[in-house]
C-alpha cells in the first residue's frame, strides 16, 4: 500500500499523527507530513483508519 498526503486539503488536524505516528508526522506549519510512502503490512489498519478519520479527506491510499 502507498500513502499521500493532499497538502493543499491538510488543515493540520492531527489525526494522522495521533493515529499512526509511524507513518505521518507533523510539518513546521503544524500539517501532516509523511515518514514513508510505502506503508508495510503491520501499519496499513493504522494508516487506513487514519485516512478514514481525515475531516479533510487529504489522505489518498493506493
Amino acid at each position: 500500500m502507498k500513502v499521500a498526503i493532499d497538502v493543499d486539503l491538510c488543515q493540520g488536524h492531527g489525526r494522522c499523527y495521533e493515529i499512526a505516528p509511524e507513518v505521518f508526522t507533523d510539518d513546521d506549519r503544524g500539517r501532516g507530513e509523511l515518514l514513508m510512502v510505502d506503508v508495510p503490512a503491520d501499519l496499513q489498519d493504522k494508516v487506513r483508519q487514519a485516512a478514514n478519520t481525515c475531516p479533510e479527506r487529504a489522505i489518498t491510499l493506493s
